[in-house]
């Protein structure tokens, strides 16, 4: 978002008993670099993103082309990746590993860990120092591990509650801020064949994990071995709300990604739904424009015991590969590029640097009612509870969405998600030779 935060307090601070322990595993060597820029000589630099680049944005390449122009000794050659986002960290392990790949690449901030532990990023702290102060204190440190920065932030996720206004007031219901307001408003718009809720089975991963680590961490370190807790409070709060809810059939099912939820948002059965800030203009399209002006952003209630807090889902870094000979530079088209305040909103993203109040564009406002929304996300942001990652999160997020599925069809429990989140978490450690205590 646009205003430091000081609630992300990512427990990577902690992570410095870890180095050892990280040691020869991830890193670069900056000792390598050639940082020299004398004479006539270009630095050419290579970025890869997987931004939307859609309809009425300002494309990347045009972003790049206007720092080109403004920095002759520095060039930049962008290229968008268009698969998932773990094939592209896939295909930069392979090409990095294998001596080329990108300068610099996006990713995730559940990613850096992952992507640092198996030795693609340099460690760029000392260039990256000086531009600290343009971004969100907790997003600055989610670019890093164990204290050292590998990249600079770009964007944040925290998760905020999307509903249609005008058919929550034509069916006379109140946005819930407690869990019993939830399941009661839930259970009475679903009697009119509305839902204020969706469980998506394919995100479970990303907001569970979220939503449930906004009332109680899931990992720590604790001396040089990591604690975990996946399956504590938190989980078994949002594990009993959404049980509760499919159980009442009070909940829409329809997974995320898919035009079964667009359809029924289109339809009008989805009423309201947690949400990622950057979902804004994507929920947009999914609608259709058949209910522009109905909706509107809130924060979420104290549904899982997580009282004012909310949780990250989402957002990226760009960080810098150990191949990259140049990183002084890189960084500093980093600093650049992640403060066009502008233009990053108009890919979709809720910016986090802080030079520049980032504006509603006027296409969001008026469909979501002339409301300033990234107001909204920018409290949804300094609200966001203490959460960190390990290494080989993306492991745990695909067992907790297979496992998710099945709590659709009856074949599982929403609980069975946060089990098997903890006993994954647990083994991906220890395949990443990492001590935990038990």
């Amino acid at each position: 978002m646009i205003s430091r935060s000081n609630r992300v307090k990512l427990a990577l601070a902690s992570l410095t008993a870890m180095a050892i322990g990280l040691a020869g595993c991830g890193g670069g060597d900056t000792n390598k670099a050639d940082n020299s820029n004398t004479g006539d000589e270009v630095v050419k630099l290579t970025y890869l993103h997987r931004l939307p680049d859609g309809d009425g944005m300002t494309k990347v390449d045009d972003i790049v082309a206007k720092w080109n122009k403004e920095h002759p000794k520095i060039q930049v050659t962008a290229s968008k990746f268009d698969g998932k986002a773990a094939e592209m960290i896939k295909k930069v392990e392979n090409d990095i590993k294998g001596g080329e790949g990108p300068d610099m690449f996006q990713a995730g901030y559940a990613e850096v860990p992952e992507i640092f532990n198996k030795g693609l990023l340099q460690d760029v702290t000392q260039y990256a120092e000086k531009y600290k102060d343009h971004f969100a204190e907790g997003s600055y440190n989610l670019a890093g591990v164990a204290g050292k920065q590998y990249g600079l932030p770009q964007d944040s996720g925290p998760l905020t509650y999307f509903y249609n206004k005008t058919e929550f007031e034509k069916l006379g219901l109140k946005v819930p801020t407690t869990k019993d307001e939830l399941i009661e408003e839930a259970k009475t718009a679903a009697k009119s064949g509305k839902y204020i809720m969706s469980y998506q089975s394919d995100e479970a991963g990303n907001m569970l994990s979220s939503l449930a680590g906004a009332a109680s961490p899931w990992y720590k370190v604790d001396g040089n071995a990591w604690v975990v807790d996946a399956n504590g409070t938190g989980s078994k709060a949002v594990a009993d709300v959404y049980q509760e809810l499919l159980d009442n059939k009070a909940v829409a099912t329809a997974q995320r990604w898919t035009t079964d939820f667009d359809a029924q948002i289109q339809d009008g059965s989805l009423i309201g739904t947690i949400a990622a800030a950057w979902e804004a203009p994507l929920f947009m399209t999914s609608d259709g424009g058949k209910h522009s002006g109905q909706w509107a952003v809130t924060q979420i209630g104290d549904w899982f015991g997580n009282g004012t807090k909310t949780g990250p889902d989402g957002g990226s870094a760009v960080v810098v590969s150990k191949n990259n000979k140049h990183p002084e530079q890189t960084v500093e088209f980093l600093d650049w590029f992640n403060t066009q305040v502008p233009y990053l909103v108009s890919q979709g993203l809720v910016p986090v640097a802080t030079t520049e109040a980032a504006k509603t564009p006027s296409d969001w406002a008026k469909f979501f009612g002339g409301q300033d929304i990234m107001a909204e996300f920018k409290t949804a942001n300094d609200n966001i509870s203490e959460f960190n990652y390990i290494p080989g999160f993306s492991a745990v997020v695909a067992k907790m969405n297979e496992t998710a599925a099945k709590a659709v069809d009856g074949s599982g429990k929403v609980a069975d998600v946060f089990a098997d989140a903890q006993s994954t978490s647990i083994e991906t450690l220890k395949n990443y030779q990492l001590s935990v205590k038990e």
